[in-house]
């Protein structure tokens, strides 16, 4: 029996019936690009949020660069970020033509560590963007108290982060702006690609309603140099549905990483917490184990689909081998690479697939420990 790493049939074959209404709608009406449910989308995800405004784009990096981008920031700038990141997120930094500046995160948390931001500030630093990695808030507080002292804008890549809170307010909420992928395996995904950035900011709303659409807000007036990047109805409209859903999945992904911990907790393998200032919402339940790529071998073997998030840090991506700055070495994503190992986790898993999954684990973890026990025995020889 194979277990996924996140179950999209099940949670499709449960909304079946939800979601081919909504895509007929926009079949019925013809209204494919920039049309009802992508602005209804927009007006419920914004109040979902708690913000004042949301625009949908075609996917989370191009949220990403044009909310870096509607900020002014450019050629000449420096933009501070972590290495163990998706590289997507360096990514819609270089695109807007500043520099990514690379920083270690902190060991419990793998999110931003606020206490090597201020090292990395230069004259040419415009705004840092913290990542909420796994759906576990990064500390705000610290990052926006650095931010404000150095004349820095905060945007948060909350692309793993849908619903979460960090001392009861929405991620979304709290810096400049942020930005969403509705990458289909996210907590809240489309059926394709599709992005968002939220802002309680009215200028820089202005401005991305217009930039994502060729620079224009009436049809052949073009007042900026625009980009090709809408959300598209259809998806729109899959979103739209899910949206209701979300609290409800996320609150059982809490729940199905409460039993990993649990049921691991005395294996010797590092487990994500439960941060008591934040709502995590799971969206990878990742743990630290010294002897990973057996632990994984022996899983994928079970037919159980485990993850490597991120198995390459970016300054060691050859894309990026002179294109970052920042301190070298930086040992915590170092030793994150080679030491995450992300369990199969989603709404949709059952207990049966969560005790195998732990089962395999633990049997994994035996495994390795006997063959450091014999190698140790075999070098005392």
């Amino acid at each position: 029996m194979r277990i996924p790493l996140v179950n999209l049939e099940r949670q499709h074959a449960a909304l079946h019936d939800e979601i081919r209404p909504a895509i007929d709608r926009v079949i019925d009406r013809s209204d494919f690009i920039l049309g009802h449910e992508v602005t209804a989308f927009e007006e419920e995800f914004a109040a979902y949020c708690e913000v004042k405004h949301c625009i949908g784009v075609g996917n989370g990096g191009d949220a990403l660069t044009l909310a870096i981008k509607g900020l002014g920031i450019g050629p000449g700038d420096e933009v501070i970020t972590v290495a163990n990141t998706f590289i997507a997120t360096a990514l819609s930094i270089h695109h807007t033509g500043a520099t990514p500046v690379l920083i270690d995160h902190e060991p419990h948390s793998y999110n931003l560590d606020p206490r090597k931001l201020v090292a990395a500030i230069t004259p040419r630093t415009k705004a840092i963007v913290p990542v909420h990695l796994f759906g576990r808030p990064a500390d705000m507080d610290a990052i926006n108290a650095i931010a404000a002292e150095h004349g820095l804008s905060v945007i948060e890549d909350a692309c793993q982060a849908h619903g979460a809170r960090y001392k009861g307010r929405r991620v979304g909420t709290l810096g400049r702006a942020a930005v969403f992928s509705f990458y289909p395996g996210k907590n809240l995904g489309a059926l394709g690609d599709a992005g968002a950035i939220v802002t309680n900011d009215d200028q820089l709303a202005a401005w991305l309603r217009a930039t994502r659409n060729y620079g224009s807000t009436v049809k052949y007036h073009h007042a900026l140099r625009g980009f090709n990047s809408r959300l598209d109805s259809l998806q729109a409209a899959v979103l739209r549905t899910k949206l209701p859903h979300l609290d409800e999945w996320n609150e059982a992904r809490r729940q199905r990483a409460a039993q990993y911990r649990a049921g691991l907790q005395d294996l010797g393998v590092g487990l994500p917490a439960e941060p008591a200032d934040s709502e995590h919402v799971y969206h990878l339940f990742a743990i630290s184990c010294p002897n990973r790529d057996e632990v994984l071998k022996h899983l994928r073997a079970q037919g159980i689909d485990a993850g490597i998030h991120y198995p390459i840090p970016i300054h060691r991506q050859p894309a990026f081998a002179d294109k970052c700055l920042g301190p070298r070495p930086l040992p915590e994503s170092e030793s994150s690479a080679e030491q995450l190992l992300s369990l199969p986790l989603c709404p949709f898993i059952s207990d049966a697939e969560m005790n195998r999954v732990i089962d395999c684990v633990s049997e994994a973890v035996q495994v390795g420990e006997a063959k450091t026990r014999s190698h140790h025995a075999m070098m005392k020889t």
